[in-house]
């Protein structure tokens, strides 16, 4: 379609060129039902392609919050905890409150349901399954105050070093089965994201 304008000083006109052909309706129809069949093959790749990226969010957000926990432990000199509570489907970073009642930095976050965490401590033998509950060989580290008891937990001394009772590695598990692993680092000092359990 072709458009000519013509402006006078108080008007604005404007003409179709007689020779402007538009789209008919069968045309329109024709590239709707292309889009439509190329949206229904993409469809699942895409959605594979969010779940895994969902997946590797949750991963890189818990690492965040492990590097987080370490800084604010060093800088406040208070112990930290990253607990998760996998039954209400969501974890967070808070002062220990034997030291400090209220945390007024604390932070909470949710996560999807078809998510599930699994969490193991090669040290003493505990595992915690992805209901959060712990076996009873859990250490005595896990058992301070704290406004999330009976919960798995990551604790932050203030010399920024992670506690023995904390777990060896958090596993998170897709909806679709892929996995992904927040482990200890061989020298103990920090987490480290890794595609499998080695």
């Amino acid at each position: 379609m072709i458009l000519r304008a013509r402006q006078s000083s108080d008007e604005f006109v404007v003409r179709f060129s007689p020779h402007a052909r538009a789209f008919t309706l069968i045309e329109l129809i024709l590239v709707m039902t292309i889009l439509a069949i190329a949206v229904s093959f993409t469809a699942p790749a895409l959605a594979n392609f969010f779940r895994g990226r969902s997946l590797d969010y949750e991963a890189r957000r818990l690492l965040a919050l492990t590097r987080q926990g370490q800084s604010r432990a060093v800088s406040e000199g208070l112990p930290m905890e990253l607990w998760f509570d996998t039954s209400q489907f969501a974890y967070g970073l808070e002062a220990e409150p034997s030291y400090e009642t209220v945390d007024s930095k604390a932070l909470d976050f949710s996560f999807d349901s078809q998510l599930q965490i699994e969490f193991a401590n090669q040290n003493n033998g505990a595992h915690f399954g992805s209901l959060g509950m712990a076996s009873s060989s859990t250490s005595s580290a896990n058992s301070t105050a704290s406004h999330h008891p009976n919960v798995p937990k990551i604790r932050f001394l203030p010399d920024g070093s992670i506690a023995d009772g904390s777990p060896q590695s958090v596993h998170l598990i897709g909806r679709d089965g892929a996995s992904l692993w927040l482990m200890l680092s061989r020298n103990r000092l920090n987490y480290e994201i890794r595609t499998r359990n080695s």
